[in-house]
């Protein structure tokens, strides 16, 4: 049975290859044993006792005897309890076949501090409930004699146990992080939550790094490609082109004609395998990290700043240490040669996008630099087209920009990134990198080269968006990614201009999220990534702050035979144990860089959403355009595109029914002459309101068009709020006297203990 990923209270889990049980090691709560199977027909009917002999079960499996098996066919699944005997107890089926598990044991507890605010009118003496800011954790009971000094405050509560009989599980106070809506503090807590480690170097990972005022050692150069003055012949121009105030650079480009028509193009990526070795302490802790993080207001490193920001960044007119892929390529951007190299480069230029896109623009300059930039950006054009042709999408996501004050780091502007030909010209040579130091290394390594795949949409992914188009007079075509990119072409309404990004966005998200993999772990045919139409793909330029990309490094060096292969005996050793070729290693370590790679991204998008927030909260109500881009009963997600955020417009009034009629079928809200579809356009007022607990939330209310009567902007109730409008109770909570309130909360509701796992329904998108 082959490893699968399975989400788990919103973490990511690695099934094992025992077909029978799987550890969950990682939990929200708790590492838990769960005994599961898929078979097909025949393998069930050969008997309990033959699955144990033939797949070699753990002994500690074979207690549950009453398993649920999934026995997969070709149009249903029937799910049978099998006795020890292999006989048939009882048998069920069902349309759609999905595995199914026995929590068996439960092996630790996982429990971390949770970022909290005190409800005071929970107060029962010194006892209070806090609620988490993630709606899919609990309120927890806690003992406190400074709740006044709490009031409005973010707090940091860990929990210590949660009774069988008891509705809240109990925890204690840790720390306060600040009030609530500080900058400061909601960004700790953003961190906090997404288990993003922001701990201090520790002095053993800062022994690692070179002492002050290293330079490039003459033994060094001697034995690399020297491109600096032009390199062997002379013609070499290295430069970077990054973002404003990009201070941790970790690629540069170079191009010349080499004779007419045909060309030499570098990409450089900082080598910052040259300075973290494996098994060190600096190397386990950026494997841990696994990603930088960027928040809108700061970074949270992977490695240490003096890494990132100095030794490594290949800054301007600086000699730095470099792993290069330079190609031979013809007039059409075809591969002629391609060779990878340890060099040393000195950049001439570290442009910003702007700052390149003025020399493109400017026919005036003839200078080198700029005749580099124009041959690369001509190439790049080259390369995007036969990606189009091949079936590439051009995606959607909002990419939203802010503009912090110097002084105080408050948002004094928001608005959508807009992209430039030099963005698309440093792109396009990044994949073509990607892509061919991907084919390099699984050549090298098949069975445990680290690569990235973008799966294709599942079946039915994109059946909303195809009826929602349909109702604009549009229609999607996904059979093949080049069928799809060109039906999104197509979705597009001349007086609309944004219509046809707001088309690709909500076809982004219908997609598969890309994902690492070890070579092994599939056959070739499976490496392909959907979204890039490219047949093998990986991250290599970017180690500064993606260890993915530090991985296949090693695996590149070893690859050109730069560094020779461990031994089977050095594998082993303690101090070589960090290198994965032993694929049990490669697993677990790929398993963890996907976790903290999504766990990073949620955190850059909650910051945003944060700083969002904290923009609007000191502006006056602003009206602006908004789209529809989902439709549920109580009203309606919308996507402000000027600003590029997204916000839930509750169209219910608080404790009333709402006065639209919901079709499911059509994703449709109705009432009179008000419509509201998928991809509808409206105005919306963008206010701030204080919520429950005080803590600030967006208010999305629509005022184009004119909503019927009845129809007015709401909280979002959470997880919690809906189950427990949802769940009767022997009694209120707060209510009843004290005695009652006492009673339910030192026992538990057993009706509500019952439903408990409606508290973990909601997932975080």
């Amino acid at each position: 049975m082959a490893a699968r990923s399975i989400r788990f209270i919103g973490s990511t889990r690695k099934v094992s290859r025992d077909p029978f049980s799987w550890t969950s090691r990682r939990s929200r709560y708790s590492s838990v044993k769960i005994a599961t199977t898929v078979y097909s027909a025949s393998a069930a009917k050969a008997g309990y006792q033959s699955l144990l002999r033939d797949h070699s079960v753990e002994e500690t499996t074979k207690v549950v005897v009453d398993t649920t098996i999934a026995i997969t066919t070709t149009h249903e699944t029937t799910h049978a309890a099998v006795d020890e005997d292999g006989s048939f107890r009882r048998r069920f089926s069902c349309r759609r076949a999905r595995p199914s598990g026995v929590v068996v044991g439960i092996v630790r507890r996982a429990w971390r501090p949770y970022a909290c605010v005190l409800d005071p009118d929970s107060a029962m003496g010194s006892q209070y409930l806090a609620e988490p800011l993630d709606t899919r954790i609990p309120k927890i009971n806690l003992t406190t004699r400074q709740a006044d000094m709490l009031r409005g405050k973010l707090i940091l509560v860990s929990v210590d146990l949660w009774d069988a009989g008891h509705r809240f599980p109990t925890g204690h106070y840790v720390r306060t992080l600040g009030a609530v809506g500080d900058k400061e503090a909601e960004s700790e807590a953003i961190l906090i939550e997404h288990e993003v480690n922001c701990a201090p170097f520790s002095p053993q990972v800062q022994a690692c790094l070179p002492a002050k005022g290293w330079t490039i050692p003459e033994a060094e150069i001697a034995r690399r490609l020297d491109l600096r003055d032009g390199g062997p012949s002379g013609k070499v121009l290295v430069c970077s082109v990054d973002p404003p105030g990009c201070v941790d650079i970790d690629d540069a480009l170079h191009a010349y004609e080499l004779a007419p028509g045909k060309y030499e193009v570098g990409v450089h990526i900082a080598d910052v395998g040259h300075f973290i070795k494996g098994g060190t302490a600096i190397d386990a802790e950026a494997a841990a990290r696994g990603t930088t993080v960027y928040l809108v207001n700061k970074r949270i490193d992977m490695v240490p700043k003096r890494l990132g920001e100095d030794l490594c960044s290949l800054h301007e007119k600086v000699d730095r240490l470099a792993f290069s892929c330079i190609w031979e390529v013809d007039a059409e951007a075809n591969i002629l040669s391609s060779r990878y190299e340890k060099t040393v480069i000195r950049s001439a230029g570290a442009l910003s996008y702007d700052e390149a896109q003025a020399r493109l623009d400017d026919t005036r300059l003839d200078d080198p630099l700029t005749a580099s930039l124009r041959i690369l950006n001509t190439l790049a054009k080259q390369l995007k087209a036969r990606r189009m042709a091949a079936g590439a999408l051009v995606l959607g996501s909002p990419e939203v920009r802010f503009v912090l004050d110097s002084e105080t780091s408050d948002p004094t502007d928001v608005g959508i990134y807009k992209h430039k030909d030099a963005n698309s010209m440093v792109e396009e040579f990044m994949l073509l990198a990607n892509c061919s130091v991907a084919a390099a290394t699984t050549a090298a390594f098949p069975k445990c080269a680290m690569l990235r795949r973008h799966p294709p949409p599942l079946p039915g992914a994109f059946e909303s968006l195809k009826r929602s188009l349909g109702q604009h007079g549009f229609e999607l075509d996904d059979a093949s990614s080049l069928a799809l990119g060109r039906s999104l072409d197509a979705c597009a309404k001349p007086d609309d201009p944004y219509f046809n990004q707001l088309t690709r966005i909500l076809a982004t998200r219908a997609m598969q999220q890309a994902r690492y993999f070890s070579s092994g772990a599939a056959p070739p045919s499976e490496y392909v990534h959907y979204g890039l139409a490219c047949p093998i793909y990986t991250h290599f330029t970017s180690p500064i702050r993606r260890y993915a990309d530090q991985v296949v490094h090693r695996l590149l060096a070893h690859a050109i035979g730069w560094e020779e292969a461990q031994s089977e005996e050095a594998a082993e050793s303690e101090e070589e144990a960090a290198w994965p070729e032993r694929l049990g290693e490669l697993d677990e370590l790929i398993d963890s860089l996907n976790e903290r790679h999504s766990m990073a991204q949620q955190a850059e998008r909650a910051s945003a959403e944060l700083f969002t927030m904290l923009y609007f909260r000191d502006q006056q109500a602003t009206v602006s355009d908004a789209y529809v881009v989902r439709v549920a009963e109580s009203g309606v997600t919308l996507l402000v595109p000027e600003h590029g955020f997204e916000g839930y417009s509750h169209l219910a009034p608080p404790g009333g029914a709402s006065p639209f009629r919901y079709d499911k079928e059509r994703e449709e809200l109705s009432a009179g002459g008000c419509r509201l579809r998928m991809l509808d356009r409206v105005r919306v007022r963008i206010s701030v309101e204080l919520g429950p607990l005080s803590k600030p939330r967006l208010v999305l209310a629509i005022v184009e068009p004119k909503l019927p009567k009845g129809a007015a902007a709401a909280p979002r109730p959470t997880a919690f709020q809906e189950e427990e409008a949802a769940t009767p109770r022997g009694g209120p909570r707060r209510g009843g006297g004290k005695k009652a309130a006492r009673q339910q909360r030192s026992r538990g509701n057993p009706r509500s203990a019952r439903r408990r796992p409606a508290e973990f329904r909601v997932q975080r998108s």
